[in-house]
């Protein structure tokens, strides 16, 4: 028998958002979101048409909630300040309500000694600064630094882990590259604009909040999807896999541990006139203002092989110019979410923090596996046993214990998702939490069997094999 057992001060929880959980009432004083907006205006595009006004109601439910993450072990939760709650034009007036709730949230979560982690943002922008533009426009960039000041002073006082931003490369694929958000386009040039300005945004944001003289940190979460060349021997393949790792990895992961752009990306955008429009003191704003620690969200690897496809010069320039994705035979599959399970993954991108980015301090703020009609698994007590989540999150956590074994920094785990939540377009379409929501029940929750299984874990510090 082999004890996998983790730190007796190691962040046990899940992760979520804002928009995905808090619902939309009527006198809540929220604005309009993005989300909301594309929601209105295309309910066709989101699974079985149920949009973000029917999240899973944690603005109402949140002290039972807070109370079934006791139940379920954990010591940490993560979720975001909608900034469209908050500040519900973007700029301006502050919505008393949202202080209210958000107060209620973070003293709840203390008083049961559960640490509340806190992100600013979680692709929920204003939808009153998306018709200016968005993240296109420089104006964005100085709205969100005031939005993240004023949680900084009305809620800096008990929390003390701070992100700027939930996968930042997200916003640029979905939004400007790949069409699976709002605004839908392709458009490289505007997906390097979009990203630059986040990354500027998140660099101010730090700054802000280092000079605010606060007692916590702050960082910034990324998606770490390691790309792996179809053939390490093959030149061709490994330049290929660089070239990916630099447009959806280090893009971010560079300049916000280590304050600097990778140069395969920059030569590549120089080389195409895609370089972002940016001022003379943004890059030394960025070099400056690099995160105290880092969040990493761990879903799937993304395999590459050397281009062998024509080129596409429909849209202009895209990444995939340069590289192929390749499937590699015989990988174990979620068939559900369409993501290949490789779970060593987890190591090799902690083992790449260990080595290349200053064995930063880092904790996993999301690994999770979505399963579509998980009701097929519901036993006679009304719980669903969901012994293939509890398989995944062991199998996750063996590699996680051989990176600290190893002297990786990683400081803690973090689910996604607490109880199972609204996902974009994709709605509740898969589930991913410990805890089952029922929609036609006004929303009631059944801690699953994985939930159980991880308060056991946590409490025990680990568990055996």
């Amino acid at each position: 028998m082999v004890k996998y057992e983790f730190p007796k001060d190691f962040w046990w929880g899940s992760a979520a958002s804002g928009p995905q959980t808090e619902g939309v009432y009527d006198g809540d004083g929220k604005g309009e979101s993005l989300w909301d907006f594309w929601y209105q205006t295309e309910p066709e595009k989101f699974f079985n048409q149920v949009g973000p006004e029917k999240t899973s109601r944690f603005y109402q439910k949140y002290a039972e909630d807070i109370q079934l993450m006791k139940e379920t072990g954990h010591t940490s939760y993560r979720t975001s300040i909608q900034w469209s709650r908050l500040i519900p034009n973007g700029t301006g007036e502050v919505n008393p309500q949202a202080v209210e709730f958000y107060n209620k949230v973070i003293d709840e979560l203390i008083a049961n000694d559960i640490e509340p982690f806190i992100n600013l943002y979680h692709f929920d922008i204003p939808m009153a600064l998306q018709r200016e533009g968005g993240w296109l426009n420089r104006k964005t960039v100085d709205a969100y630094v005031v939005f993240a000041k004023t949680c900084f002073e009305l809620f800096g006082d008990r929390v003390k882990k701070w992100f700027t931003h939930n996968e930042p490369i997200v916003p640029v694929e979905a939004g400007y590259l790949y069409q699976f958000h709002y605004p839908n386009e392709i458009n490289l040039r505007h997906a390097v604009q979009v990203g630059f300005h986040e990354l500027l945004s998140s660099a101010k944001a730090i700054e802000a909040y280092h000079a605010m003289k606060l007692d916590g940190e702050i960082g910034i979460i990324l998606n770490l999807t390691p790309s792996y060349p179809r053939d390490e021997t093959n030149p061709a393949d490994v330049k290929a896999a660089a070239i990916a790792d630099a447009f959806f990895n280090r893009s971010f992961l560079d300049p916000s541990v280590k304050g600097t752009f990778p140069t395969e990306l920059v030569e590549i955008l120089k080389e195409i006139d895609h370089l972002p429009i940016y001022e003379a003191d943004d890059l030394e704003t960025i070099a400056n203002n690099t995160v105290d620690i880092l969040g990493i969200n761990y879903y799937q690897p993304r395999r590459i092989k050397a281009k062998e496809t024509p080129i596409d010069g429909t849209h202009g320039p895209m990444p995939d110019d340069y590289f192929d994705n390749y499937e590699m035979p015989g990988r174990k599959m979620n068939i559900y979410r369409g993501w290949e399970i490789y779970e060593k993954g987890i190591y090799d991108i902690l083992t790449n923090v260990r080595e290349n980015y200053g064995n930063i301090r880092c904790y996993i703020s999301e690994n999770g596996m979505g399963v579509e009609n998980e009701e097929r698994f519901i036993n006679e007590a009304g719980q669903v046993e969901d012994d293939y989540r509890i398989d995944f999150v062991k199998d996750h956590l063996r590699y996680v214990h051989q990176a600290i074994q190893e002297g990786s920094n990683v400081q803690g785990y973090h689910m996604w998702t607490c109880m199972d939540n609204w996902s974009w377009a994709n709605a509740y379409k898969n589930r991913y939490g410990f805890i089952s929501v029922n929609l036609d029940k006004e929303g009631e929750r059944t801690i699953k069997k994985s939930g159980h299984w991880f308060k056991q874990m946590t409490e025990a510090h680990g568990f055996d094999d």
